[in-house]
């Protein structure tokens, strides 16, 4: 059984190293599109419609699709002041109810997800703008993301189940 879970942490590690170039890309990406939408506003007094969604899809998509990145590495913020403080043993059993709760939650946001994803690729949704982009992309990169990071979370509960004296 450990062996299937480092292999597929292995699996998912890569898939986050992707996401995260990609969620590199599309900061890189939002930022050049906002930049170039205020200096044609105000050199060219030229109305930009589409930029400010296109920067919301690319922040969308660097925001969900990094996130289990973000959990692999521990690098969300966190209180350690109560860690500290709790014996050795409550603290695993914190750590693992804490992961067990979060991946719960992850689970329930990336099934909404892929349901608007779902229901926007089915009926053609797509946003109010003139642009009007098809609204299955944000979707899309919230189901996946909120997936991959409720997958990421239960390889560590497996990860802190295997390895008990573990200090995360």
């Amino acid at each position: 059984m450990t062996q299937i879970v480092q292999a597929a942490d292995r699996l998912v590690s890569g898939i986050n190293k992707l996401m995260l170039f990609l969620g590199s890309l599309a900061l890189i990406a939002a930022s050049v599109i906002l930049s170039y939408s205020v200096a044609s506003r105000a050199i060219f007094a030229a109305t930009t419609d589409w930029q400010d969604e296109a920067a919301v899809f690319c922040l969308v998509g660097a925001t969900f699709l990094c996130g289990a990145y973000v959990q692999q590495i521990r690098g969300h913020v966190g209180i350690s002041a109560i860690s500290t403080m709790l014996p050795k043993a409550v603290n695993y059993l914190r750590i693992i109810l804490i992961d067990v709760a979060s991946c719960a939650f992850c689970a329930f946001f990336a099934w909404k997800s892929w349901t608007l994803f779902h229901e926007a690729w089915v009926d053609g949704q797509v946003t109010s703008s003139s642009w009007a982009p098809p609204l299955w992309i944000p979707y899309f990169m919230m189901a996946f993301g909120m997936s991959l990071l409720a997958l990421q979370i239960l390889l560590q509960v497996f990860g802190d189940f295997s390895k008990p004296t573990k200090g995360n």
